[in-house]
């Protein structure tokens, strides 16, 4: 019990709690209205089982890359990170056997892939889709800095496999939008602010990142359209709902982009310090949660 703490912290489950807003988000707005209590406990479950699997497969993959960081002194403690409330990277810090964390990954495995069968057996393909895709995220950070594009692809995966639970024939269109609105949400408020602040360790250790590789310019040029691209879709996506798209629901979701995405995202480009990184991607992390809070409101009114 004693050991809880840190594989927690493995899996980052924090952050993993605010992920579960994203496919409780897309199955609301797909079906405009509250699913049935199994489908809500069933996906609570299976979604939860199913970060906390494989944001551990990411320390796992990045152990060796993690452990060589500790050794040269850079392995970053991200003061002030949401993601270390705990510890950060518990296993490379030897808190945890690298047994004890695939063991943990493996437990956390079952109830996800049982679960995604319940709910509906297509569901099953997007657990493993989103293990592999995360272990190729990893393998990559030598590699080429545009694996952000497959980090922003595995972010989706829980959304989308969402709206399969609900409805085994949803429309292509909503999906791609959602899609859209959940990559470029991780594009530009979670990783590449993050690797924003860990940018002086990952030159160090030769990790290619885009503020790393193109510099905090381009990175700019990245993140702040993505997060208008965001804040759109996140409007488009309440029009095509059932919701019918509310005055108030979509004049909150206005606000709730302006103040945890757009400005954070101004304050970076305009000072490039790291503190507006660390703000900027502490405040994203609330987003989905924030508009799953708006939505769920206009449902009960």
């Amino acid at each position: 019990m004693a050991k809880l703490k840190y594989f927690f912290a493995l899996s980052r489950t924090p952050h993993g709690i605010l992920d579960l807003a994203t496919p409780a988000i897309a199955a609301l707005l797909w079906q405009g209205s509250f699913p049935s209590f199994r489908v809500v406990l069933l996906g609570l479950v299976t979604a939860f089982a199913g970060y906390t699997a494989v944001y551990a497969v990411n320390d796992l993959v990045d152990y060796r890359p993690d452990k060589k960081k500790l050794k040269l002194g850079v392995l970053s403690e991200g003061a002030g990170d949401l993601d270390a409330l705990v510890v950060r990277h518990p296993l490379a810090r030897g808190f945890l056997t690298y047994k004890e964390a695939l063991w943990w990954a493996m437990a956390w495995s079952l109830p996800a892939l049982i679960g995604a069968y319940l709910l509906n057996p297509f569901c099953l393909l997007f657990f493993p889709i989103g293990c592999l895709l995360e272990m190729i995220y990893c393998l990559l950070w030598k590699t080429s800095p545009f694996r952000s594009l497959i980090s922003g692809t595995v972010k989706t995966v829980g959304g989308l496999a969402a709206v399969f639970a609900v409805d085994p024939h949803p429309s292509p269109v909503f999906l791609i939008l959602l899609f859209l609105w959940v990559f470029f949400w991780e594009i530009g408020g979670q990783h590449i602010p993050n690797d924003w602040t860990d940018m002086e360790e990952d030159r160090l250790v030769q990790a290619r990142t885009i503020p790393v590789e193109l510099g905090t310019t381009w990175a700019n040029s990245i993140i702040f359209p993505s997060l208008l691209l965001v804040v759109a879709l996140n409007g488009v996506l309440l029009e095509l709902s059932p919701l019918r798209g509310e005055f108030l629901a979509l004049t909150a979701c206005l606000g709730l982009g302006i103040y945890l995405l757009l400005w954070p995202g101004y304050r970076l480009i305009k000072t490039g310090a790291r503190p507006q990184a660390v703000l900027l991607f502490n405040r994203a992390s609330y987003y989905p949660m924030a508009v799953l809070m708006v939505i769920s409101l206009s449902l009960l009114i």
